[in-house]
Formats: structure tokens, sequence, C-alpha cells
């Protein structure tokens, strides 16, 4: 009965800290800028943003500032520009100028060379050379394969403090930036489950950090709903999750329940287990949750079963990975025997 009890007091506790940091991650609605001359590929592009290649009907409107060259100041303001070039544009030069003033004041500047013109051939080093930068496209904009695989990672990578926002407001970010919260948040409990194994090794420590660990999770896993629901344009407010999500959350409780009893009286043989099942128990809860998000639809215990299974494959796989990388305690260590007499 406590188990659920305190299962119940986790949501109540996210109260606890401060979502509004959060919230406006979230709403900041950033400002996308798409420079370039008629023809370019600046109207694809925006449309693309606002897709989800994999949903046609998850589209956004999103106000997005499409420019030409002679009114290009009108992208000062953005928080990302794209300048877009066709393959026979002659305006090379005025477009180097333009990136370089805005690089020098700190503005996410990328390049992107829009080839779904038959006549191009060729990319790529004498590209580079030009830009001197790594933000740098050579794709067709129109290729929704070659946007999810290229384009987003990349700029996705250099933009982490847009990432809820980004996928608030353009779909095409939704589902890549999800999964990567998904992930960080699984290897990141992966991680601390590693730190308070060794703290168990430690007997005085061993019954509050087992305790601990599993508010501490399910805590995580609560925030990683309210996250991927804010990425995917749901409610603000952290009440309207409760009723939802208390089923899912609660079977990841459950099986950190059972790693302790995986743990059993010698934390270091169970330490593997233990960092397994908290990986894969938030992996599981992040993508049950967006799949529901993203579909109405509820995954089948099947389904569960075997997302499940791969993703504590994988959890194991991290688990030994920290364990054979980290020190063990000095009180742990034994000093070697010599089998050979000390020099006289």
């Amino acid at each position: 009965m406590s188990i659920f009890k305190d299962l119940t007091n986790v949501w109540h506790n996210v109260r606890e800290v401060d979502l509004r940091p959060i919230r406006k991650q979230a709403l900041y609605q950033v400002k996308i800028a798409l420079v370039g001359a008629p023809g370019s590929g600046r109207h694809t592009l925006a449309e693309q943003l606002r897709r989800d290649p994999k949903r046609a009907d998850s589209v956004s409107h999103t106000p997005v500032v499409i420019t030409d060259l002679e009114s290009a100041e009108l992208a000062n303001e953005s928080d990302v520009i794209i300048l877009l070039i066709s393959v026979a544009s002659p305006n090379i030069e005025r477009l180097r100028a333009l990136a370089s003033q805005w690089f020098e004041v700190g503005k996410k500047v990328f390049v992107f060379y829009n080839t779904n013109n038959a006549n191009w051939q060729e990319r790529t080093e004498d590209i580079d050379a030009v830009w001197q930068a790594k933000h740098v496209f050579v794709g067709p904009v129109d290729d929704p394969d070659y946007l999810i695989e290229e384009f987003v990672p990349q700029l996705m990578e250099h933009v982490p403090e847009l990432h809820l926002s980004l996928g608030r407001h353009f779909p095409l970010f939704r589902v890549p930036i999800a999964e990567q919260l998904i992930n960080d948040t699984s290897f990141s409990n992966a991680a601390y489950i590693m730190s308070t194994s060794v703290a168990e090794m430690v007997p005085a420590l061993g019954v509050p950090v087992n305790i601990a660990d599993m508010v501490v999770l399910t805590k995580s896993q609560a925030f990683l709903v309210y996250r991927l629901g804010l990425l995917v344009g749901f409610s603000t407010r952290w009440q309207d999750y409760i009723s939802e999500f208390s089923g899912v959350i609660g079977g990841g409780f459950l099986w950190r329940q059972a790693a302790r009893g995986l743990v059993g009286m010698v934390p270091v043989v169970g330490a593997v287990p233990k960092i397994a099942v908290a990986y894969a128990g938030t992996y599981v809860v992040g993508h049950v949750v967006l799949r529901w998000y993203l579909t109405g639809r509820h995954v089948s215990r099947q389904q569960v079963r075997e997302l499940y299974q791969q993703s504590f494959a994988r959890g194991k796989l991290i688990a030994k990975n920290f364990v054979t990388r980290t020190p063990r305690p000095r009180f742990f260590r034994r000093t070697p025997r010599s089998h050979f007499p000390p020099p006289e």
C-alpha cells in the first residue's frame, strides 16, 4: 500500500520544484529566418519545418521570416538564420558577408545548399572551404528523409537551449528531440543508480540510498512525461498529467522495486541489473507516453514487453561499461602479496 501512496506523492512533489523555467523554454516563440534569392527553396523549407513527415495531420502555422537579400535585416532578431543557396546562385559573396556579420554578433547561422535541382552534380570540399564553417548542409530541401537524417540532428546539436521550443512550434523537430530527451533521461537515471550503487558499498549508507533512489527516479520520469507533453504542444499545467499517466509511471516504479530484489545483500554483484532496470524502465515510460501523445493510442502489453526487453539489453551494456570504468573504493582494494622475499 505504501508503494502506491509514494507514487501518488511523486506528482505532488513535482510542484516543489519551480517549473517556470521549463515552461518558459517551451513557450518561447523561437524565431527562424530563411534568407535567400527567389527560387532557392525558402518557402519549401518553411513548409517542411511546419510538418512532421511521418504524421500528415501534425502541421503547425508557426510564423517564419522569409526574406531576400535586399531585406536581409529582417532576420536580425531571429534565433536561427538559414541562408538558402540554389545551384546557380550569383550572390555568394554577399551571402558570405551577411553570414560573417551575424556570426560576429553571436547569431546561429546555417548555410543550406539546395540540391533539388536536377543540374546539381557535385558537392563539397570546395563549399566547406568557401564558408569556413561547420554549419553547412548540402541536400534537397524537399526531401523529408534528408532533413530528418542530416539537417535536423546537426541543427539540434548547435541549439540545445531551443529544443523544447523547436519541438513545440516546429513538428519536423518533434520526434527527434523527444527521442533524444528520452535517451538522455534514461542514461542519466542509469548513471544515478551507478552512483548510488557505489555508495551502497558503505554499509551505513545502504538502506537510505536504496529507498531514496526509487523516489528520485520516479520523479525524474514524471519530469520526462511533463517535458514530452510540452514538446508536443500539450498543457503547461502539471496537474493535467496526474490522472492520465500515474499508471505508466507506476509501471516504472514497480520495475525499480524488482531491481531492489536483484541487488540483494551484495550491492556490488547486483549493480548491473539494477542499472539496467533503471535505464529500461525510464526508456519504456518515455516511449509509451510519447506514443500516446502522438497517436492517442496506448501500447499493448506485448509491445511494452518487447520494448522493455530491448531496452534492458541496452541498459546492461551501459551498466557493464559503467562498472568497468568505475574505480572500486579503497576499502575493497587488496594489496597484492609478493611471492618473492624482500631484497636484503
